[in-house]
């Protein structure tokens, strides 16, 4: 493995993410809390799994611009824009998600939660479409 297969694993990490995510919200809401409890315990995993690979790519590699312009820098700049402000408010949201369900404070809980997963979702499919769009469907000069 080397420095360049981050942004693929970082992706993948992003898309298990987005699954137990969603998962997770499924069980609760149908009230399996235990097996919520495990999709979310394998969320937040993944999750910090693919900070530390972020961190650790940018780090080495620097920020790639794209180089997007028309229809495709249309798409791509506000989707990028809104994913970058809104993980940033991710990582707060999730630790204090995380603090009441650890003292079993659920009612505090469920209600942050209502705000935490939408956007932690959201995060997590816009990374995994920001990848797609850079290294995979629409390819720069410079990522190539």
């Amino acid at each position: 493995m080397t420095i360049t297969d981050l942004p693929a694993i970082n992706a993948s990490l992003n898309f298990v993410s987005m699954i137990f995510i969603s998962t997770g919200w499924y069980l609760i809401r149908r009230g399996a809390w235990r097996r919520h409890v495990a999709c979310m315990i394998t969320a937040v995993t993944s999750s910090t799994l693919f900070l530390v690979g972020y961190i650790v790519y940018h780090v080495h590699v620097g920020e790639k611009s794209s180089g997007y312009t028309g229809w495709i820098a249309v798409i791509y700049f506000p989707m990028l824009a809104s994913h970058v402000l809104l993980a940033f408010v991710t990582l707060p949201l999730v630790i204090l998600t995380l603090i009441p369900a650890f003292r079993r404070r659920w009612d505090r809980h469920r209600r942050i939660g209502r705000w935490t997963m939408p956007i932690w979702l959201y995060v997590s499919a816009t990374g995994v479409l920001v990848y797609l769009m850079l290294y995979k469907w629409f390819p720069p000069p410079s990522t190539r």
